[in-house]
């Protein structure tokens, strides 16, 4: 894994939304569209309020989730809220390329069935997204892929349902699908995350983000989570 450390937040932010704005202009010249998904948080935000402002080929771009709360739409606790906010409100998104995933439905086995063949409909069976984005818990989580929680040993669905964590029921992508991607994006900053950081880096399995395949996945954090060996440092 390819890690690179930056001054601080703003400039992680940074430097993920230039990321994720090159793969989207080099995916389309290859493949005509590009797909990624987005996790939630404080730094992502920043990166996706950055992105909004970057030269995207937005009517090639499919913007997908890789975990959600179950909560009421527009409920502030919604990853996509804040992913309404901080990005597919200020670009020329059709409804057609914003995916969320149905947490507000009746029948929560249904909807993560019907989010698992949306997937498929869009990047092929099995789908294989172009980017993932992923966060780290100070518990060593990433998506909605909690210590104990049945959905770590999930491997035959794309889509699973978390049980109840920090107050919230999850819907969340499943290994299979995370492993997939062409790219995985890990954004960890913070001095809490340390920690756990180390123990990503070195691919400890008995935490979940640890179990994440590394062979394509590139790592940015800032100064206060830590700087571990074998990383590059690169300035704001």
């Amino acid at each position: 894994m390819q890690t690179e450390v930056l001054a601080d937040s703003q400039a992680v932010a940074q430097a993920a939304a230039e990321l994720i704005a090159a793969d989207a202009r080099r995916c389309v010249d290859e493949r005509g569209r590009f797909v990624f998904a987005v996790s939630g948080g404080h730094t992502p935000a920043m990166m996706l309020r950055v992105l909004a402002g970057l030269v995207v080929p937005w009517d090639r771009v499919h913007v997908l989730q890789v975990d959600e709360r179950v909560a009421p739409l527009g409920d502030p606790a919604r990853n996509l809220t804040q992913l309404q906010e901080c990005l597919l409100a200020h670009v020329p998104l059709r409804p057609d390329q914003i995916h969320a995933m149905p947490v507000d439905e009746v029948d929560l086995d249904a909807a993560a069935r019907g989010y698992a063949a949306a997937l498929c409909a869009i990047a092929g069976k099995p789908p294989v997204l172009d980017l993932m984005h992923l966060g780290l818990g100070v518990d060593g989580h990433t998506a909605s892929l909690v210590p104990g929680d049945p959905s770590l040993d999930v491997t035959d669905a794309e889509v699973s349902l978390a049980g109840p964590y920090q107050g919230h029921r999850r819907m969340t992508l499943t290994f299979p699908a995370i492993d997939r991607a062409r790219r995985v994006l890990w954004v960890v900053t913070g001095a809490g995350k340390a920690a756990m950081l180390k123990r990503l880096q070195a691919g400890d399995r008995t935490i979940p983000a640890g179990r994440v395949r590394q062979g394509r996945a590139i790592l940015l954090v800032d100064r206060a989570a830590g700087m571990p060996a074998h990383t590059e440092q690169r300035p704001c």
